[in-house]
């Protein structure tokens, strides 16, 4: 199994980082340069990550277990209208970004109201596409309670936030975290990033609990292994202006190509020996027409 960590440091000798990452068989997932400083994401075997930390003091940076990294999420709010959207929503997506995830926000189209709100089976489609689900709720009790029928039917974890103190058990939903609400304001003070916080912790567990379950029968081949051949093999995917062409899920990736022009191309790639349709569905995601990746577990093989 591959651990996930992000490096930070200077510019000068990253390189040396670099090349150890290669040299221990591992791979890198994202980079982003500010002026004189680099932030590497990186997948290593999990034995090698005191080598990794070794070589991060030797450059006088930092590194640090990214348990979220690979990973792709939905933030998703009850509407994208006025009465929703000024409260915690986009303070958790970035500050989920922290942790190494990719976080993805949803507005739903008729969510305005506890007497009328809906959710499309479009948009629980394409809620499920991601590894986790946080749903951004507001302030009224009565209001979070009427509308659990938003979430309790999703097919992938799911986190409910709010300011009543409310139950997961209550709310038929796996995990409730309090301390949010509708704010009109940045999350800056103690009690808010005590909130958010908390809300990374139970992320993370609910993530950890998924891989675990992945152990118990493996993918046949790792995520970060196919974006690395893809990226070799599908030039389109360096042109792509998306400054993340390809995300990580748990069970897959996501390709931001599109579907009828380039599903038959990856589903002929092949990745230790494997092709990669034979080993994988690739279906059309309901995201501006991506390509969906999932990569079949070894009981799948005859």
């Amino acid at each position: 199994m591959y651990a996930t960590m992000t490096y930070t440091g200077g510019v000068h000798k990253h390189y040396e980082m670099e090349e150890l990452i290669e040299d221990l068989g591992g791979f890198i997932l994202q980079k982003n340069q500010a002026q004189v400083d680099i932030s590497i994401t990186i997948a290593v075997p999990e034995e090698d990550v005191d080598k990794i930390q070794q070589k991060a003091k030797e450059l006088l940076g930092d590194v640090e277990i990214s348990p979220l990294a690979s990973t792709e999420i939905a933030v998703v709010s009850p509407t994208l209208a006025h009465q929703h959207l000024p409260h915690a929503a986009c303070d958790i997506a970035e500050y989920l970004r922290r942790y190494g995830t990719k976080t993805n926000m949803i507005g739903l189209a008729r969510g305005a109201g506890k007497g009328i709100s809906q959710i499309s089976k479009k948009e629980k489609d394409l809620i499920e596409e991601h590894d986790l689900a946080v749903f951004s709720l507001g302030s009224f009790e009565d209001c979070i309670r009427k509308k659990k029928f938003l979430f309790e039917d999703i097919d992938i974890p799911v986190i409910v936030t709010g300011s009543p103190e409310l139950t997961a058990e209550e709310l038929n939903t796996n995990a409730y975290v309090t301390g949010f609400g509708r704010i009109p304001r940045r999350l800056k003070r103690g009690e808010n990033i005590r909130a958010l916080r908390k809300l990374a912790s139970t992320a993370e567990d609910l993530i950890k609990d998924q891989r675990k379950s992945i152990e118990e029968d493996p993918l046949i081949i790792s995520p970060v292994i196919v974006k690395i051949i893809l990226e070799r093999e599908i030039p389109e995917i360096a042109d792509s202006i998306s400054p993340m062409p390809i995300v990580s899920q748990l069970d897959g990736l996501r390709i931001k190509l599109p579907y009828d022009e380039y599903h038959e191309k990856i589903a002929d790639v092949e990745v230790e020996g494997y092709r990669l349709g034979d080993i994988s569905e690739i279906k059309r995601s309901k995201m501006y027409n991506n390509i969906l990746l999932k990569i079949l577990p070894e009981s799948s093989i005859i």
